[in-house]
């Protein structure tokens, strides 16, 4: 079982769906879900750089539908908020378990998102302070 999941950074919570497999085509359908339930505006979403993301048909209809894909860099993944909402989720249901089925699985992680979703607050602190933000900041390349 694959789970999709985005994080929305105006109210804190997170959104998923669970499918069976993790192609271009389950990605389109989340997408097209996201966009259903934020209908206006542009809506950026950002991604790792798993082919499916990238497929032509997906870029299609996100220009079509105002949907912006912002890819992290690889070896990245740090710098998407929601890979620190997947730790915790981690920690807390998956750690350590042993489910007799992917529906108790599956039963856990809802359980934990809506525990989640009810105390979430808007995501505002964007590395205020940090240098990478300054543009005179160069990073050590070797």
């Amino acid at each position: 079982r694959q789970m999709f999941a985005a994080l929305d950074l105006a109210t804190g919570q997170m959104f998923y769906r669970f499918r069976d497999r993790k192609r271009w085509q389950e990605f389109l359908a989340f997408l097209k879900q996201l966009r259903t339930r934020f209908p206006s505006g542009k809506l950026h979403v950002i991604c790792d750089n798993f082919s499916p993301h990238k497929k032509a048909e997906v870029v299609a209809w996100c220009q079509t539908n105002d949907v912006d894909l912002v890819f992290t860099p690889s070896n990245a993944s740090w710098l998407n908020w929601i890979e620190c909402e997947f730790t915790a989720l981690r920690y807390f249901t998956l750690d350590g378990s042993d489910y007799p089925s992917h529906t108790a699985q599956e039963n856990a992680i809802a359980g934990y998102v809506r525990w989640r979703n009810k105390r979430a607050q808007p995501k505002t602190r964007f590395a205020i302070d940090s240098k990478i933000r300054r543009p005179d900041y160069l990073p050590n390349v070797a």
